[in-house]
């Protein structure tokens, strides 16, 4: 027997005890998506990708034992590697035996929750021999069995392909080793794949059928990292409840007693329509390209709705500024809410706001929408559809990050049409990608202002193009009248400068049209979620929402931004700025010509941005941003 027989032998050993975990959940929950129109049998397919990815990583330490191992070990090695895949496969077989009450009581396969009380292992044992007795029962009477047959059976197993010689063990390495590389990643794309592969319909129980539970655990401890324990360390302490109320004064806004952002919200454009909402999100479009050579079409749109002249970003990367645009959600310290376990499901989106009104919610990305997590977020906060690259049929161009931004208009003006001829309200977030290095973008489209160069510029005056074509085939189509267009950038496409935090970098344009929009100028400080909290109103329906911004038109509206900068955090509030870095004192500063100039102390504002720091961690944390 070669070694690649006998590593594909546990190859298949682990499969079938991830598959009849996955029949028995398909079969358990059926009835929760027998009637959605999805093709439920594809579960199986795109599960087997997540077990072979988890399969591949188990076998990469038995193949390196197997192969590089002297004779003269035999014995020690052999032992080793019977130990290794009795705690392996016993392991899995508890896994997927766990699943099933895990899922019984959250409705999820396991995920971060499944370890986060660990810390406690007394409350922990107590609570799991108090509830789950049957379950444990099961599980641990199927390991032990397994156990007996596998030592029984198992003595010398490995003997016979140790005591080959070593040289021709050692020829099996590298093709084996490649192997297993390709079953890791398991994607022949850009990106690995990754826990979004098993997102591939608009069901989240049959998502969660197709998901491996190991690996399900394994990526929400790594999104996570335990981030949210460290935020008082680095950054200060403060009571929470002291830190809620001072963000919620300095942002104009009380919740209610469980939930303290979420408030309803008087509309000042009452109608009986349901409008549509349509988010046509920007890649790194920063301000200081909004010139006529470069976004001419950009402009003449401006003068033709609500334009803010000093809109900012939360953050330096795009999951900010989603989280901005579609949850209006500051910038949470540590990775993005749009990566992390906690805010993968339940978290306040305009879907989870619009949904329950009858409205269709979708997401529109030309690329892999797996790349930062997105696909998993979307689906998992309750949108109804993701179209991504492999959707667009025939597309005009396919850059580097996907099909171009020209094919995303073109594909969002078809779905958008098709949906209001079905007499169906929506609301959506297109998600360009054409602003990205490399910055190749199809030629003949616009006059380069950099001929023969692959460069921002040309890639935003391609950006712009397909702007201007979106709105132009938009305007001729029925949908157009009853929509509430946004145009807004997730961030600067490079955020850089001498200051602490570069804020003049952090500047990015933002635009509302639609029937009812006055064209008019806003000056004054405005956020991601200030722009979402404006749409939304311009929809004409009081709504309640945790949004941590307001509309420009309420009385509440704060001269206020919370900017984020690597790990550094800067609360401006008019010109006055205060900076927190870890680890560090708190500094203030005045806002001046595009630089910060240190100033004397403002102790309270310092606490303030403190105070934004925690509070938002804690809303995440604790899952009350909702």
């Amino acid at each position: 027997m070669s070694i690649a027989t006998k590593l594909f032998k546990y190859y298949l050993a682990m499969i079938t005890i991830f598959f009849i975990g996955r029949v028995a959940l398909f079969a358990l929950y059926f009835d929760r998506f027998a009637d959605d129109n999805v093709n439920y049998w594809l579960s199986f397919l795109y599960g087997l990708k997540m077990d072979t990815i988890v399969a591949s990583m188990l076998l990469v330490i038995p193949l390196i034992v197997l192969t590089f191992s002297p004779k003269f070990l035999a014995k020690i090695s052999n032992a080793f590697l019977r130990l290794y895949f009795l705690i392996v496969l016993g392991f899995l077989i508890y896994m997927e035996n766990a699943t099933f009450p895990f899922f019984h009581q959250y409705d999820v396969r396991p995920n971060f929750k499944f370890v986060e009380y660990l810390e406690y292992p007394i409350e922990v044992f107590n609570m799991l021999l108090a509830d789950f007795k049957l379950p444990l029962a099961i599980a641990f009477t199927m390991i032990a069995i397994f156990s007996w047959f596998f030592m029984k059976r198992t003595k010398e197993s490995f003997i016979t392909l140790l005591n080959t010689p070593l040289k021709r063990r050692i020829l099996w390495f590298l093709p084996l080793g490649i192997l297993l590389f390709i079953g890791i990643r398991s994607s022949f794309g850009h990106r690995a794949a990754n826990i979004s592969d098993a997102m591939y319909s608009t069901n989240r129980i049959l998502n969660e059928v197709t998901k491996n539970s190991l690996y399900s655990v394994g990526y929400a401890i790594y999104a996570n990292k335990k981030y949210s324990a460290k935020v008082r360390k680095l950054y200060g302490k403060m009571p929470t409840q002291d830190a809620i109320e001072r963000v919620q004064k300095r942002l104009g806004i009380k919740g209610n007693e469980k939930l303290p952002f979420t408030r309803l919200e008087k509309t000042q454009f009452k109608t009986k329509k349901k409008r549509n909402l349509v988010i046509f999100l920007q890649e790194s479009l920063g301000y200081q390209f909004i010139t006529p050579e470069i976004t001419p079409n950009l402009l003449k749109l401006k003068d033709k709705g609500l334009w803010f002249n000093d809109a900012y970003s939360n953050g330096t990367r795009s999951v900010r500024g989603i989280a901005g645009t579609t949850a209006g959600f500051l910038a949470v310290p540590g990775k993005g809410v749009v990566k992390r376990s906690k805010s993968q499901s339940d978290f306040f989106t305009f879907s989870s706001l619009l949904k329950p009104l009858g409205y269709h919610t979708m997401f529109l990305y030309g690329g892999e929408a797996r790349f930062d997590n997105m696909r998993s977020w979307f689906l998992g906060n309750d949108f109804d559809e993701v179209v991504e690259e492999k959707d667009y049929k025939n597309p005009a161009f396919v850059a580097t990050w996907g099909a171009s931004d020209e094919d995303l208009a073109k594909k969002g003006n078809e779905r958008f049409s098709k949906l209001y001829d079905s007499g169906k309200p929506f609301a959506a977030i297109m998600f360009s990608s054409s602003n990205h290095s490399p910055f190749d973008i199809p030629l003949g489209r616009i006059e380069p202002i950099k001929k023969g160069e692959l460069c921002v510029e040309n890639a935003i005056q391609y950006a712009d193009y397909a702007i201007g074509k979106f709105f132009s085939d938009a305007k001729k189509l029925p949908y157009y009248k009853d929509t509430i267009f946004v145009v807004i950038a997730d961030h600067n496409v490079r955020v850089y400068g001498d200051d602490i935090v570069p804020i003049n970098m952090f500047h990015i344009p933002a635009l509302i049209l639609g029937d009812g929009v006055k064209p008019q100028e806003y000056n004054k400080l405005a956020s991601q979620p200030d722009v979402l909290a404006t749409a939304i109103d311009y929809l004409g329906k009081d709504l309640s929402y945790p949004i941590l911004g307001n509309s420009i038109f309420s009385d509440k509206k704060q001269n206020i931004n919370l900017l984020q900068f690597n790990e550094n955090y800067a609360l401006r509030v008019g010109d006055k700025v205060a900076v927190i870095v870890p680890n560090q004192p708190a500094q203030t500063y005045r806002y001046n010509k595009e630089h910060l100039e240190p100033i004397e102390h403002d102790k309270e504002l310092e606490k303030d941005a403190l105070a934004f720091v925690i509070t938002l961690n804690h809303l995440y944390d604790k899952q009350l941003y909702k």
